[in-house]
């Protein structure tokens, strides 16, 4: 592959402006400065940016765990986006599969493999999303039962959660198959309760890493990809 598209492709620039670092004597390859835009590079070649490892994969598939305060965007004018929350250089095309509100913490995925992503999202596959729920009041026997059976409506469509796992008096696991705008929230407000912190512990079988602290991220293992693709 030639070395501008190669670091076109790993999120450094557009195409004219990779070849403006190189010339520039931004660039070196396998520790070798580099001044030719049209020179092939391997898979297996070290190439550098200013001395930063430059990596270059077809596609990425990261776990990141979302502060509160962030949101699920790819650029915003007013707010810090999940991929803010990313201390490397990005492959160009990367997004966050699904959303979570500002106020909501927990498991992103960010890829840039846009069939995984339309199959994880997409209504007819029915893939879940866990999420751990601290609550205002304690849910009784009719308020589980609401929040089950599907007798909430939301613009217009019933609503359901999948499975409720109850921890204590005041907070729970939520599972829910549907992505609506503020779902859980909403859903809690509809049997006179209040959600007071939530954040995602799972999307399908990808389990958030218990040793990654609000806003670390790293990448998905092979075990993890794998069992995504099966639901997917």
């Amino acid at each position: 592959m030639r070395l501008d598209k190669y670091l076109s492709h790993a999120g450094v620039g557009t195409r004219k402006e990779v070849k403006q670092l190189i010339r520039k004597k931004h660039v070196r390859v396998n520790g070798e400065l580099v001044v030719k835009d049209d020179m092939h590079v391997e898979e297996d070649d070290l190439v550098q940016l200013d001395g930063e490892h430059i990596y270059y994969e077809p596609f990425v598939y990261l776990m990141l765990n979302k502060p509160s305060g962030v949101i699920c965007a790819t650029q915003d004018s007013e707010h810090e986006t999940v991929l803010d929350c990313f201390d490397v250089m990005l492959p160009k095309g990367c997004f966050p599969v699904g959303r979570l509100d500002m106020d909501t913490e927990g498991l992103v995925l960010i890829s840039n493999d846009g069939k995984l992503a339309h199959h994880l999202l997409s209504p007819k596959h029915h893939v879940r999303k866990t999420y751990y729920v601290e609550h205002q009041l304690c849910l009784d026997e009719t308020a589980i039962k609401t929040l089950c059976n599907g007798s909430i409506i939301l613009d217009e469509k019933t609503v359901l959660c999948a499975a409720l796992e109850v921890i204590n008096e005041t907070s729970c696991f939520f599972h829910i198959e549907e992505g609506r705008y503020h779902q859980i929230k909403r859903m809690f407000s509809a049997v006179g309760n209040e959600v007071l912190y939530l954040k995602r512990v799972a999307m399908g079988p990808l389990r958030l890493d218990d040793h990654l602290e609000v806003g670390e991220w790293r990448a998905l293992t092979q075990e993890e990809l794998a069992a995504l693709k099966t639901v997917a």
